[in-house]
């Protein structure tokens, strides 16, 4: 324990050691059911009599913060005493003051990115398969990295990231999203969510308007709001993002989801990306891409990216979270010339630079083409996946209303009329070991209303087989109609409903 005595004071030695116990216990830096020294070991420590040591531990058992057991130890209790409340010499109650010195400067709110629920089938909209994982090859690769460390795991690196991994994503990006940039250009980040307080960190002050997505995601929404920006949001359709709206707009960013916007699974047209790349140069606005699951489109040819269209005015911000796996926590943000400068010192002032070994292993993984098989894989097996939900859901529910099947690995549903609210539904899909999700509890989150939320249910189907997709469509399909979760006076629903 780390006590200090004042030997010189008017407290004896014993009621101080007693006092600076207690206020370890009661502040948590000693926690229920830890182990405190003997008290000759502790009086060797401090340089006293053994006696200080005992008085003030057999106080503290007395008032119940610790708990003696014979032959065993001396432990802190595991339900502490009330605290006592301190006088001041007129035996007035002292109540500590917190005033605007003492509180945080930032506030916010947590966005919904964990999902521990052990529910068999699952159609949670962020998570992948995990035996997709190249795992094998992962080990292989990390092995190859440790033997060629050399000085990389003991120094510190480029916070902008390892130089070969950088030239990778370049070169990447430049085949399959259509814009050549330099390496020097890339910043490699502990994924998407960071990459987005990069961005903020060099562009952002309170009160500068935003466009936002409307619904948007809810971390970059959460995180809008934390930087006390004026959100001005844009409703979503099946094309996008509303271009008329942003256009007429004085925002001084604008944060877009193209590829497959979350959380409706819409595609950003043509036509709306050329109108606001056109704004964007004309006003001199910053467009923040984030290409959400722009690796797995499956109906159409791809379309160019954001920053293939006016490259000075984008960042663009990629992840590896869902083409390898959210947990490597690695990603990047591409930046516009006249930013590279102030991201680099932005970036070594905020974290240093990644972890070495998972970048170097990724870029090993890059330069030998394994990338690029593992993605071609991993969009045949959730391309299946797509077809089977589609298929099944047009079984059961007849011309189900989605959107977002043509390309990312969810798609958002829009509930017949005679339905019940999405939130009743997702309750009462639970109690059959179902998960499907609403706007908000799926990690989106809706300005102004409650169109979406009440309206929409959102199913992922990367990390379920096809087998578990039809079996959970089925299931849910049951749940509705056993329990009549049709609007009062809405029957035609139940027509619908193919034999389970």
């Amino acid at each position: 324990m780390l006590i200090t005595l004042d030997r010189n004071g008017a407290e004896s030695l014993q009621e101080q050691i007693y006092q600076r116990i207690r206020e370890q216990i009661v502040a948590g830096t000693l926690r229920a059911g830890a182990s405190v020294p003997s008290s000759r070991l502790l009086a060797a420590q401090l340089k006293v009599s053994r006696n200080s040591v005992i008085f003030g531990y057999e106080r503290l058992i007395n008032e119940g913060y610790l708990v003696a057991k014979p032959m065993v130890g001396t432990f802190v209790a595991d339900v502490l005493p009330d605290r006592t409340v301190s006088t001041d010499k007129t035996g007035d109650t002292v109540t500590e003051a917190f005033d605007a010195r003492t509180a945080p400067v930032f506030t916010g709110r947590p966005h919904a990115i964990l999902n521990n629920s052990n529910i068999p089938i699952d159609f949670w909209t962020q998570r992948t398969d995990p035996r997709a994982f190249p795992l094998k090859t992962w080990r292989r690769l990390i092995m190859q990295s440790l033997a060629a460390a050399g000085y990389n795991l003991t120094e510190y690196g480029d916070p902008c990231g390892l130089m070969p991994l950088r030239i990778e994503i370049a070169e990447h990006v430049g085949t399959t999203r259509g814009f050549r940039v330099r390496p020097e250009q890339v910043v490699i980040v502990a994924g998407a969510q960071l990459a987005l307080n990069l961005v903020l960190r060099l562009l952002a002050s309170p009160d500068d308007e935003i466009a936002v997505e409307n619904p948007c995601n809810q971390g970059a929404a959460y995180l809008f709001e934390s930087y006390r920006m004026r959100l001005l949001p844009i409703a979503v359709d099946r094309a996008g993002i509303d271009a008329q709206k942003v256009v007429q707009t004085n925002a001084k960013l604008a944060y877009l989801t193209p590829s497959h916007q979350f959380p409706t699974g819409a595609t950003l047209s043509l036509e709306r990306r050329r109108a606001i790349a056109r704004w964007a140069q004309q006003s001199g606005a910053h467009l923040i891409e984030d290409d959400y699951d722009s690796e797995f489109r499956y109906d159409g040819a791809p379309l160019p990216a954001m920053k293939a269209l006016a490259p000075d005015h984008v960042i663009y911000l990629g992840t590896f979270s869902k083409s390898l796996g959210a947990g490597l926590r690695t990603g990047f943000a591409i930046f516009p010339e006249h930013l590279v400068d102030a991201a680099a010192t932005a970036k070594a002032l905020l974290d240093n630079g990644q972890v070495w070994l998972e970048q170097a292993a990724l870029a090993r993984f890059m330069q030998g083409g394994g990338f690029v098989r593992h993605l071609r894989r991993c969009q045949q097996h959730y391309y299946a996946r797509r077809n089977a939900l589609i298929a099944r859901m047009r079984e059961r529910f007849g011309d189900a209303d989605l959107m977002g099947t043509e390309a990312g690995t969810h798609v958002a549903w829009r509930l017949p009329a005679s339905l019940a609210p999405a939130h009743n539904i997702k309750a009462i899909a639970r109690t059959r070991n179902i998960g499907v999700y609403t706007v908000q509890s799926g990690g989106g989150h809706e300005y102004d209303g409650d169109h979406f939320e009440t309206n929409w249910l959102l199913l992922g189907y990367a990390s379920l087989t096809e087998d578990q997709i039809r079996a959970g469509i089925d299931r849910l399909a049951e749940v509705l109609a056993v329990n009549d979760m049709l609007q009062p006076g809405a029957r035609s629903f139940r027509t619908l409903l193919a034999p389970i």
